[in-house]
């Protein structure tokens, strides 16, 4: 069994509704070519966390309609959290049901992986920008950067109150905009002795250059957008 992590899909049905080669023409045929590597790559035991911004629909029905029921035949048990385009998004009751179980969404909870070598908690949840991102603004980020520290946090006490120690944190977005910074995801990051770390929201070869990947203070940090990857679902362990 193997970890598998892609974000920023940005399916928008078939034909596509949005078609994203308005961000450049590498994104051309992107939800084709996702899908036959993720058939190439995963096996029906392995483990895919979706980083967020699955779909550009507006409303749940259209996202399972046009976007989430083809991610579901795909080979593996899927975890997934929110972008911050998926306004789709509802109460989890409500996506399980109209998913019929098809995916683990992760929202103040955590995703178990239990086998004969490892036990281990999948955590995470949205995250946001923060104050090293250009752009950013106290006066409106203040707040819901707050609440989404409060959303993972609630993540890794639900998992480290089971007795699980080896925690993997999903993010969409970075976790903090530079080398230096000290976020506080950062800061969660070390409290909770986190080892590795995945997020997305990034795109571009110059985006993804901007971003810190590698190893820091013991935890390896990994931008797993779909673009950025070559539309490929990244083996993280």
């Amino acid at each position: 069994m193997h970890i598998y992590a892609i974000g920023d899909l940005h399916f928008s049905g078939v034909p596509e509704t949005k078609p994203m080669t308005v961000f450049g023409e590498h994104w051309q045929h992107h939800r084709q070519r996702i899908m036959e590597n993720w058939k190439q790559t995963v096996e029906p035991e392995d483990v895919v966390i979706l980083c967020g911004d699955i779909s550009w629909a507006m409303k749940l029905t259209d996202a399972v309609q046009d976007d989430l029921r083809f991610i579901a035949e795909l080979p593996g048990k899927k975890v997934m959290l929110r972008g911050n385009h998926d306004y789709w998004w509802t109460g989890l009751s409500k996506m399980k049901q109209a998913t019929g179980n098809a995916f683990f969404f992760l929202q103040n909870n955590f995703y178990p992986v239990n086998t004969e070598t490892a036990k281990l908690a999948i955590c995470g949840s949205r995250a946001w920008l923060t104050p090293a991102c250009e752009g950013y603004k106290p006066e409106t980020d203040d707040s819901i950067l707050r609440h989404e520290a409060l959303r993972i946090r609630a993540s890794l006490d639900a998992a480290k109150k089971e007795g699980y120690d080896e925690i993997l944190l999903a993010l969409h977005y970075p976790p903090f905009y530079s080398a230096e910074e000290d976020s506080v995801f950062k800061q969660m990051i070390d409290e909770y002795n986190v080892k590795t770390c995945v997020f997305g929201h990034i795109h571009g070869a110059e985006g993804a250059a901007s971003i810190f990947e590698g190893e820091r203070d013991g935890c390896r940090y990994k931008l797993v957008s779909a673009d950025t990857q070559n539309f490929t679902p990244v083996l993280i362990q």
